[in-house]
């Protein structure tokens, strides 16, 4: 859920008014004023360039990673030959080589990472142009290592195209089904919850394609309805609403059943992998090796406790354990996220020393090197250069808020290549001569620049300055950063935004924002900090006259596995209690009015603002819940039981939630929800609705039409924030 939080933020970060000193609603959603970017970077062969597309997406350029320079055009729209003609393009993909191009058109979104598109095959040599497949819309292509052969899902099966055979294109797999069978591509809750859209690769010489299969036919269906709405306009339900329907494991219910195949592209062979698999097992990714021999092959157990890695053979089909990576409680998304295989090893990230960090194997799985250590979290991971044996990466040593660019050498020693503390994050060239860096604190949005091996700044691609400018028209306090301890003992990290003619002697209303999620984080000195990036929206509260606080509780990130697991088993309850906590310290300040504090949150923000309204002390006058979870029972398996087991294991934990608890609420309380989002049903406030109303307790709630999880379209995001903004308002006066 944390990822649709993301969108949220990317859809409404970084804007300033349309009027000086003053901001508005308008502005924040509208969107007219975001921070610029340097989107789209991908490092090329040569070490010394990156490919973007233009920004009026006619061309793939080439340009310095020494200075930004454009250096060449890779495509354009206008210069192609035979007999396709575009416009424009949506992305690309190049080949190994970078001799061909696969041309993306028409991208037309599924769920969070897939879609499907149509792509063009364009050949660099001589420019020519030619539709990759006839057959229709196609899903997450990609080369073999030699650039002769693409592999691409539609429909739910699999297809290949063979370059030097005039593109013929053959189909590997026909079981595929809607519903029922996926080949090559994960089913909705695999891709929710493992992050990827692409389940298949060719093996090293490209003499086999081995993926990933989805048997979903015993996994549960889940329908909601459908309805005309505008913004888009669904006229095919003007006269009857229609529903979609797909297939959605809550906890504790049935998986998809998953195996791994491979394909012999000479004999047309197909094998299943002799993979030791559980029968309820996950597979949350598969690797290409240099060994045409070995597939990297990752699972999980049911309960995502263990994590372990194998060398399938897509020949012989048989399967050896290299490394079985254990750790207490769970294993987060990082390990699979972040693994990179070398020419002969691999790096793994693990929090099996109580932080995450990072470990070099050789192919046969023995531990060569732990490449970082210390009681800090490594945040990303950049690269290992194999011939220097050094590790780049992004870490939080200066503290949980802070991100800094690191490299490691071959005897351990750290050097900060960053050159100022807040959030950096780092696009290394292929060769670690270079790496572009993009830095923002709380105050100081997106400094994108061009930097040496060593951290020099060679150039400033872009610093916002315009943003800047319109933000020092604004009367804009600086958000302060704080620490206190709760009641029971427990450390916790807060922001705070105060109005700009805050003044010491008065009591002030509050409004609390946070998240909350296992893992997450919200109290980090980044531009996209708060709600809106910059805080923006925060500072328009205060505009009303609210003080805004924001505070990451127990089970949050960036402080190790012991502060985020203490939630296992039990979410909800830490949290809320950590949240009430908050607003208890905030009500001993001698400038906020205790009887005047509101709380508000998004996905499972908007669980917590559920169960800190129902937690029993009675500190919050008011709330406002967004698409929230108001019974884990009703949420998916793989992202529920890897925090929760599943109900039967653990029926207490899942009967501690805001239904449960609906006679104990306190405070004026909102529920806003899309009634078709596919994350976070709708069903979840319907059903809390109802245990309020059995409760005896008055509430009011927003419906949202034919909106998703991140509720947007047309006018509905500024109504969503005049809607929580006038309910803060009208509550607190």
């Amino acid at each position: 859920m944390k990822r649709f939080l993301l969108l949220a933020v990317a859809l409404c970060a970084a804007f300033v008014p349309l009027t000086a000193d003053n901001l508005s609603l308008e502005d924040l959603t509208r969107g007219v004023y975001s921070a610029r970017g340097i989107s789209g970077v991908r490092p090329l062969n040569d070490g010394e360039r990156y490919s973007q597309l233009s920004p009026d997406a006619r061309q793939i350029i080439a340009r310095s990673f020494r200075t930004g320079e454009q250096t060449d055009v890779l495509f354009d729209v206008s210069n192609t030959k035979g007999d396709v003609h575009l416009d424009h393009i949506s992305g690309y993909i190049m080949s190994p080589d970078e001799q061909t191009i696969l041309i993306e058109t028409d991208r037309h979104g599924i769920y969070r990472h897939s879609y499907t598109a149509t792509y063009y095959i364009y050949t660099v040599r001589n420019r020519t142009l030619v539709p990759l497949s006839d057959g229709g819309p196609q899903e997450q292509p990609a080369f073999s290592q030699d650039g002769t052969m693409i592999a691409f899902v539609r429909q739910n099966n699999l297809f290949l195209v063979k370059l030097l055979f005039n593109n013929s294109e053959s189909q590997v797999t026909k079981d595929g089904e809607f519903n029922k069978v996926i080949n090559g591509k994960p089913d909705w809750v695999n891709e929710e919850e493992f992050s990827f859209a692409r389940a298949f690769t060719f093996n090293a010489d490209g003499t086999m394609l081995v993926w990933i299969r989805y048997d979903e036919t015993a996994v549960p269906e889940f329908a909601f309805p459908l309805y005309r709405g505008t913004h888009p306009s669904r006229d095919e339900f003007a006269a009857h609403p229609g529903a979609y329907t797909y297939k959605y494991p809550m906890a504790g219910e049935t998986n998809a059943t998953v195996s791994v195949h491979s394909f012999d592209i000479k004999s047309h062979r197909i094998q299943k992998m002799k993979l030791p698999l559980d029968e309820d097992g996950y597979v949350p990714r598969i690797f290409a090796t240099s060994d045409p021999e070995r597939i990297l092959v990752l699972t999980q157990n049911r309960h995502q406790d263990r994590l372990d890695i194998y060398a399938a053979n897509p020949r012989s089909t048989e399967c050896k354990l290299l490394v079985r990576d254990q750790v207490e409680k769970y294993i987060t998304e990082e390990p699979y996220k972040n693994l990179q295989v070398l020419d002969n090893g691999f790096v793994l990230m693990s929090e099996r020393s109580g932080f995450n960090h990072l470990y070099l194997y050789d192919m046969n799985g023995s531990l060569k090197r732990t490449l970082t250590s210390g009681n800090y979290v490594v945040k990303a991971f950049y690269g290992y250069n194999a011939a220097t044996g050094e590790c780049y990466f992004a870490g939080n040593q200066e503290g949980p808020q802070y991100q800094a660019v690191y490299r490691v050498d071959a005897k351990g020693n750290a050097v900060k290549l960053s050159q100022q503390q807040g959030t950096n994050n780092a696009t290394f060239s292929k060769n670690f001569k270079y790496f572009m860096n993009v830095y923002s604190n709380i105050t100081t949005p997106p400094v994108t620049t061009l930097n040496d091996a060593k951290g020099k700044v060679m150039r400033t691609l872009e610093d916002n300055a315009s943003l800047n400018a319109k933000l020092s028209t604004l009367n804009l306090s600086k958000p302060e950063f704080f620490t206190f301890r709760t009641g029971e003992g427990v450390e916790l990290n807060g922001y705070m935004v105060k109005p700009a003619d805050f003044n010491a002697s008065k009591r002030y209303p509050v409004v609390m924002y946070q998240y909350s999620g296992p893992g997450s984080q919200q109290v980090l000195d980044s531009w996209y900090a708060g709600n809106m990036g910059g805080c923006l929206y925060e500072h328009y509260l205060t505009q009303q006259g609210f003080i805004c606080v924001c505070v990451d509780g127990r089970g949050t990130g960036g402080r190790g596995a012991a502060f985020e697991k203490q939630t296992y088993q039990n979410l909800g309850l830490l949290e809320a209690k950590d949240q009430v906590e908050t607003a208890l310290y905030l009500g001993s300040l001698p400038y906020i009015d205790k009887d005047r504090i509101a709380i508000w949150g998004w996905s499972y923000g908007g669980f917590m603002t559920l169960m800190s309204m129902t937690e029993g002390r009675g500190v919050f006058a008011a709330g406002v819940a967004v698409a929230p979870v108001t019974n884990y029972r009703f949420y998916d398996s793989i992202y529920t039981e890897r925090f929760m087991r599943t109900p039967k294991e653990n029926g207490t934990g899942y009967d501690c939630n805001p239904m449960t608890r609906a006679a104990q609420l306190q405070g004026k309380l909102l529920i806003c929800h899309g009634t078709a989002d596919d994350n976070v049903h709708y069903r979840n406030t319907a059903e809390m609705a109802e245990a309020l109303v059995q409760a005896d307790k008055p509430f009011h709630q927003l419906v949202y039409t034919n909106r998703n999880h991140s509720i947007y379209g047309g006018n509905t995001r500024l109504h969503l924030y005049k809607s929580i903004t006038r309910w803060f308002q009208d509550m607190l006066r």
